[in-house]
């Protein structure tokens, strides 16, 4: 029995030491060299800027640090300025002077960094300018070198050759460009058949320290892929590809191009007077004008009036405004087209002779629920062509 039990405290004994070694060599020692992130600190700029706070410490003590501010130029503006401020450290105070890279403005900064329990307490002073800027934060968090890059991957949805488009749009095209090039970029877009998005002309705090901007570009389907292959050589730019916009999948249909084309090119007036004839049936409207293409975007609207029943005895009217847009369902050759019905958009005015009600409508358009005044459209227009729609569950026409 005794031999039996020194065989197995053996065993044990064996048996554990690799965990003990592998414990040892996990534990990281008290002095060991890290760098942590603080992403926010409140207070700064009235609570508008973007802060990111990089330690570098050797067990608890910091032995720098560097503190990136980027922050609106004025209150409620959006064009940013940012500094880089490389910080001295001297116990708890942090210091150091540089100036805001876009505005070339003087930047002083001097911070107390204490730590409270789990979290750090931040107080003290940042000058920009002739502003002076009161820091008290508390209850700050610390990141680590891993969750911080984490943090920072971003995807900018810019696809250079997509097999198809069921998750970018045909007509928009996204444009990656560094920031010393960008306004020579938007200028040479000036009196071309395009369209440009005002919210990309704001350059965020990510692109400010990427050094890139992102352009979205509208365009005709038929000229994307010429425009992007044109874009790609232009001065500064890094990357350009169609990216989403306005085509929704789960409300367009799939045909066969050949009924649809002269040759090469899509016979555009007979699309829109077919697409026409199916909602004149379904919404129970009139066209009220010929069918108008956005000679920059290639986007098709459709207008239709009908009675209002909301109050017969006046005699009021709605109009029906529909958005669509036609294009191939891949860059390149291809003998299918997509069709793409935005969600109608009606309103009510009192068209009827003499005088007049004046209305207004105070409904949100940020209200959620089904579509109004679809009256199965999609289906009647995918049964019309010969289509077909998108299921959704298995990411497939059906």
């Amino acid at each position: 029995m005794r031999a039996f039990l020194f065989c197995l405290v053996g065993l044990i004994t064996a048996s554990s030491t690799p965990v003990f070694a592998q414990m040892k060599l996990l534990t990281k020692p008290a002095n060991a060299n890290e760098t942590r992130y603080f992403t926010s600190i409140d207070g700064l700029m009235e609570g508008n800027a973007d802060v990111i706070l990089k330690e570098a410490r050797q067990g608890k003590n910091v032995t720098s640090a560097v503190l990136d501010v980027c922050y609106p130029v004025e209150k409620g503006s959006d064009r940013k300025d940012r500094f880089v401020a490389n910080l001295a450290v001297n116990g708890q105070t942090m210091t150091g002077t540089t100036q805001s890279l876009g505005d070339k403005l003087p930047v002083t900064v001097k911070l107390v960094r204490k730590p409270t329990g789990d979290t750090f307490e931040f107080k003290g002073q940042i000058s920009v300018g002739q502003t002076v800027t009161e820091v008290t934060s508390s209850d700050n968090s610390d990141i680590s070198e891993k969750e911080f890059q984490d943090n920072q991957s971003s995807d900018d949805n810019i696809a250079a050759s997509p097999k198809d488009f069921s998750e970018v749009s045909p007509e928009s095209i996204g444009v990656k460009v560094k920031l010393d090039a960008a306004a020579d970029f938007l200028r040479s877009l000036k009196g071309q058949d395009v369209e440009v998005a005002l919210s990309s002309l704001a350059v965020s705090c990510e692109a400010l320290r990427a050094g890139e901007q992102t352009i979205n570009i509208s365009a005709d389907p038929d000229r994307a892929a010429a425009l992007i292959a044109k874009y790609r050589s232009a001065p500064g730019v890094v990357a350009a590809g169609w990216t989403s916009g306005i085509l929704e999948i789960e409300r367009t249909i799939r045909f066969a191009a050949a009924d649809w084309r002269d040759g090469d090119k899509l016979n555009r007036d007979r699309l829109a007077a077919a697409v026409a004839a199916v909602l004149t049936k379904t919404l129970a409207a009139k066209s009220s004008s010929s069918a108008t293409w956005n000679p920059n975007t290639g986007k098709l609207k459709l207008t239709f009036k009908r009675p209002s029943q909301m109050f017969p005895a006046l005699d009021l009217t709605e109009t029906i405004e529909v958005a669509a847009l036609v294009a191939p369902d891949k860059p390149g050759t291809s003998d299918r087209l997509l069709l793409w019905i935005g969600t109608p958009t009606v309103t009510t005015t009192d068209e009827s002779a003499g005088a007049r009600l004046n209305l207004t409508d105070e409904s949100s358009g940020d209200e959620e629920g089904d579509p109004k005044d679809d009256n199965g459209s999609l289906d009647a227009l995918a049964k019309e062509f010969k289509g077909q729609r998108w299921d959704a569950d298995k990411s497939v026409w059906k």
